[in-house]
């Protein structure tokens, strides 16, 4: 080795000393503070072990087994303050010996000696390293005792200098976020997505950029690193309040450093604090999730913009809602989230890039995009490769990509991901009920349908909901019936009771349809009740379809009010626009046992009804349970597994204990009930538990379990059971370092303090969604 590499490695090696608590040790909890050469506000060391430590600084070296150190070499250092390569040195009096025991790979086993201020201590240690890459760092830096975070309404954002281009040919001045870029692969049915978004500081002082963006509402989102030139530091998860103070504390030291937390399922916060002025600062994010499949078509969905949400009095009150506020205008909402939207004649300079590699398993027949432009790179039976198209990049609607595979319908289908020590692993499966279900006589229905006529809705996407409901009445026989309600401010039906699907009560529906209009904010929960809140006929299917974008701050109260009221019900939710809140659309066909299905703008709305009614008119397999046959599963998601339609499979992951066995793997029995009869089917595949392809399947069912207590916190009845629920899902966050809203990932650059006094935050301002009319949205705080 060479001697360089030998000094790389003794310099990294005393840093390890000193943070691990094997050098400097008087006794536990003992702190050294640093005296010469720091900042004010130098973080503070303590001498505990590393799973207990509130350590100022704690960094973590990705190397490799190609060192060729041998057991027995002693270091004796004296550590001097400085910064050499991605390394950064603590000054600290004293003088130590430390000896390097082994290292294997990804493992380091030291034991040392060392003096401090005249006493001695001894200590051994071994570290786990980091496998991802020999440039990732991790900082940690601890908020000081003298130090606190600024006070509520210090740091309210600010517009900072923008411009816009008002023009096709006017020259924009770019906004905080410069650039996102999304890579993703799917592999079966599961999707891995990295996000990196680009910022930069356009301005002559130092900024915070803060970005409200969308995520899938199934996304675990897993990894988070900063960058910064060729610095990598990657995130940790922590308790989202300890994950705040920990960025408050290096905000206001002047380390650049990046915050992300959750708003709600399908909303996140990122900060970045102390962008020095022309500085590019990347951050990465990596999440996992399933994609949706109907009659062979696999759908991959990016969401690219947050539309503008109704917050009820109540909770806008309480600032617990999502402010929709103009550009140039912070705080005006008074709520805890904010987002700042661009007038219709104005554009930022953010842009947007996609790449997506598809890895189908079998062949792939059509791939398509009905929302954006796309360019197929590579095409290869099982496979292709995707990009968006470079003129199609401003990010003002949700990106949808639909694959079509092989064959009639998807056959069902288990993937394995075996854990490292083969004592347990996740199963995914993909359930599909038998084509032969459609055989089965029609029964009588009785259809609700439960229309959005909010301010949101003006124009087009109220259109569209209209033109499926049309399309609905126009099936209907006259064993059936059917209701229409709307609701804004409050809601209104055709009458009090279903009417009969007759030629005339037929007519009169379409005539009640044509006359409404929209305006008013979207008080969901009027429209929950009138729909739910009424005598079932128990001769009929009830299925209950609502066709709203769900632009609404309240979501925790609708499903509460769902799961109350819900009773034999099934609820279909349709999202009408091209960026609807499918997070709600989502959760409310799985608490009502439903499917979700989309009405985008720019398609005939019709089809996606004749699917809808396609489902309902024919029998579902419900009352499903899974047979494992004797394999040691613990914990299946989701905990209630919804009803199958045919031609639209539900994906359920389980987790199982002790060492797995292929032929045991490759056979889970599903029973349940179809029109009132016993009825069972046999989910089969080939395992391959060392395939490498397979990857987050452990991601994606930690997320289920989460969404799974979060339910069951909307339901729960006390606040003590709130709690205990609350303090699950932060749990099994934390031991899968996934992000929530109880937790946060967080990264702080403590090598260095950027240069100026506290910047200004500077809000990042999004086009309001394609075809949602930004006066009857922005100027009112949504609707």
């Amino acid at each position: 080795m060479s001697k360089c590499r030998w000094i790389m490695l003794a310099a990294s090696l005393a840093l390890f000393a000193v943070l691990f608590g094997i050098a400097g040790c008087e006794g536990p909890g003992t702190a050294h503070r640093s005296t010469e050469g720091q900042a004010p506000g130098a973080v503070r060391l303590n001498s505990v072990p590393l799973n207990q430590n509130s350590l100022g600084v704690t960094q973590r070296f990705a190397y490799s087994s190609s060192y060729e150190a041998s057991p027995g070499f002693d270091l004796q250092s004296t550590l001097q303050a400085g910064q050499g390569g991605s390394n950064r040195f603590l000054r600290r009096s004293g003088r130590g010996s430390l000896r390097l025991n082994s290292i294997t790979p990804n493992r380091m086993r030291m034991s040392g000696l060392n003096e401090v201020e005249g006493a001695h201590a001894t200590a051994t240690s071994e570290l786990t390293l980091a496998s991802s890459s020999p440039t990732d760092e991790l900082w940690i830096i601890v908020q000081p005792e003298t130090a606190s975070a600024p006070k509520s309404g210090e740091d309210i954002p600010g517009s900072g200098a923008f411009m816009t281009r008002l023009t096709p040919d006017g020259e924009p001045v770019p906004v905080p976020l410069e650039h996102t870029s999304v890579t993703g692969s799917v592999a079966g049915f599961v999707a891995s997505v990295n996000v990196k978004q680009r910022f930069h500081n356009p301005y002559e002082s130092k900024i915070e950029a803060m970005y409200v963006f969308p995520l899938p509402q199934n996304a675990g989102v897993s990894g988070f690193v900063m960058t910064i030139g060729d610095r990598q530091i990657r995130g940790i998860v922590r308790k989202r309040a300890e994950a705040e103070q920990i960025y408050a504390a290096a905000k206001s030291q002047g380390h650049v450093a990046s915050l992300l937390t959750q708003e709600r399922a399908n909303i996140c916060t990122q900060r970045v604090a102390n962008i020095e002025p022309g500085k590019r600062i990347d951050v990465d994010i990596t999440y996992y999730n399933t994609l949706s499949y109907m009659d062979g078509w696999f759908e991959f969905v990016f969401p690219m913009v947050v539309g503008p949400r109704f917050n009820p009095p109540v909770l806008a009150a309480a600032g617990g809602g999502i402010g929709a506020v103009a550009r140039g205008a912070p705080g005006s909402s008074r709520q805890g989230t904010e987002i700042q939207y661009l007038a219709p004649n104005e554009r930022s300079g953010h842009d947007i890039s996609l790449e997506l590699v598809i890895e189908a398993g079998v062949e792939i027949e059509g791939v398509s995009s009905g929302s954006h432009r796309i360019e197929v790179l590579e095409e290869s039976g099982s496979s292709v490769r995707v990009r968006l198209a470079k003129d199609d990049s401003i990010p003002n609607r949700d990106f949808v990509l639909r694959y079509r595979v092989a064959g009639e319908q998807i056959k069902p289908g288990l993937i394995v991901q075996a854990d490292a020590d083969g004592q347990g692993g996740h199963i995914a499966m993909l359930l599909t009920p038998p084509s032969g279900l459609s055989d089965i006589p029609r029964s009588p229905l009785e259809l609700v349908f439960v229309l959005d006529c909010s301010g949101s809705m003006n124009g087009t996407p109220l259109n569209q909901a209209k033109a499926a409901i049309e399309r609905a009445l126009e099936r209907l026989r006259p064993q059936d019936s059917f209701q229409i309600i709307q609701f804004s401010n409050n809601a209104s039906a055709l009458g009090n009771r279903p009417l009969q699907a007759t030629e005339g009560n037929i007519a009169r529906g379409k005539r009640y349809l044509a006359g409404l209009k929209s305006g008013g904010g979207t008080m969901m929960i009027e429209g929950i009740r009138a729909a739910l809140d009424f005598p079932h006929d128990p001769e009929r299917l009830r299925f209950v379809a609502f066709l709203t974008d769900g632009y609404i701050g309240n979501e925790t109260q609708i499903l509460g009010a769902m799961n109350e009221l819900l009773g034999e019900s099934r609820v279909f939710s349709f999202g009408v626009g091209s960026a609807p809140n499918r997070m709600l659309m989502d959760r409310m066909a799985r608490v009502g046992r439903g499917v979700a299905a989309y009405v985008p703008l720019n398609q005939p709305a019709a089809p996606v009804m004749d699917l809808f009614l396609d489902r309902v008119e024919h029998a579902a397999m419900t009352d499903i349970t899974l047979d494992f046959a004797g394999l040691n599963v613990t914990e299946v998601y989701p905990r209630r597994l919804p009803d199958l339609f045919v031609g639209r499979p539900v994906v359920a992951i389980a987790r199982y204990e002790g060492r797995a066995v292929s032929s045991e793997l490759a056979k889970v029995t599903v029973r349940g009930r179809t029109g009132g009869v016993a009825t069972e089917m046999l989910v089969t595949g080939a395992v391959g538990l060392d395939d490498a392809s397979i990857s987050g399947l452990d991601t994606v069912w930690a997320r289920l379990k989460i969404r799974d207590l979060v339910a069951q916190s909307i339901a729960a009845h006390g606040d003590s059971q709130r709690r205990e629920l609350g303090e699950m899902v932060e749990s099994v966050a934390l031991n899968h370092g996934l992000m929530s809203a109880f937790t946060a990932f967080v990264a702080v650059d403590s090598s260095r303090v950027t240069e100026g006094e506290h910047g200004t935050t500077v809000g990042v301002p999004v086009p309001v969604p394609e075809g949602v009319r930004y006066d009857t949205t922005v100027n009112s705080s949504g609707g």
